[in-house]
């Protein structure tokens, strides 16, 4: 009786299924609809009703949109500076959060607290003496650097790694650590990256969605002659004749890196979640 109950409490109902498959649908149909917006013409995109199946013009939509734009190049600059800065924020932010963590150190909270604050000043207030510093200080304008340097480091990875290794290392497992010989980078090298695995993965997966994404920053210190995915895609969108079978290719291109970033990432991310499950 008892192992019936506890099969009808872990059981899902057809309810329950019907939920999920409405919400997987919900959430698959934006990129299944990129799909056949991109086979297709704008013609059969506009068409009465809309078109619901993948068409055949999706490799000549492709090569129609790099022909008309610097694709090519603004994939490129989009994976570098990406790339750059999701591994430099995972490894500024694990170093910064094992610190405040599990390390004393004279003003460590109210240090912490101004990182913090960081956090609610707006964007947008920084980006006129960010500009004159990338421009007249070390004329980075329209390179890769201005794009870069201001992001290896933030204020919302220190807190969320910071949040996480409190919980995730005991300061027993450190303690032993410390009889055994190890010294401060010995812990996070043996004792807390293992241990910050899965936030790290989140956090990488994070950064690098924020970063590949980010339009606004690279719109006032970037060019059209060195691009990144998001002003190449913004040029497609522009004119008076909006090719929409053109656009919907270049975002189509533009998010096959972020599902990428998140099949490699995924695994480490799920591993994380059924540890978590199985200590609770």
């Amino acid at each position: 009786m008892i192992r019936a109950a506890r099969n009808r409490q872990l059981g899902a109902g057809a309810w329950v299924y019907a939920v999920l498959g409405v919400a997987v649908l919900l959430s698959v149909f934006p990129l299944y609809w990129t799909v056949v917006g991109a086979s297709r013409s704008n013609t059969e995109i506009n068409s009465v009703p809309p078109v619901l199946l993948p068409g055949g013009n999706l490799f000549r939509n492709i090569g129609r949109a790099f022909e008309q734009t610097d694709m090519g190049l603004a994939l490129a600059n989009s994976l570098i500076v990406s790339g750059t800065v999701t591994v430099c924020v995972v490894l500024t932010s694990t170093l910064a959060g094992f610190a405040f963590a599990k390390l004393r150190f004279p003003g460590r909270s109210p240090l912490l607290a101004a990182v913090v604050a960081t956090m609610m000043v707006p964007t947008q207030l920084g980006i006129i003496p960010l500009y004159v510093m990338m421009a007249n200080w070390f004329h980075w304008a329209d390179h890769l650097q201005a794009l870069i340097v201001p992001a290896v480091a933030n204020a919302f990875g220190l807190f969320f790694m910071r949040q996480y290794l409190l919980g995730a290392v005991p300061d027993e497992l450190l303690d032993a650590a410390r009889i055994d010989g190890c010294r401060t980078f010995g812990l996070y090298r043996h004792v807390v990256l293992p241990a910050a695995r899965p936030a790290m993965a989140v956090l990488g997966m994070l950064t690098f969605m924020a970063t590949w994404n980010d339009f606004y920053w690279p719109t006032v210190v970037m060019t059209q002659q060195n691009p990144t995915i998001q002003l190449t895609l913004s040029e497609l969108a522009s004119g008076y004749l909006r090719d929409y079978s053109l656009v919907l290719t270049g975002a189509l291109v533009a998010s096959l890196p972020v599902i990428a970033a998140f099949l490699v990432m995924g695994r480490h991310i799920i591993d994380g979640i059924m540890q978590g499950a199985m200590k609770g």
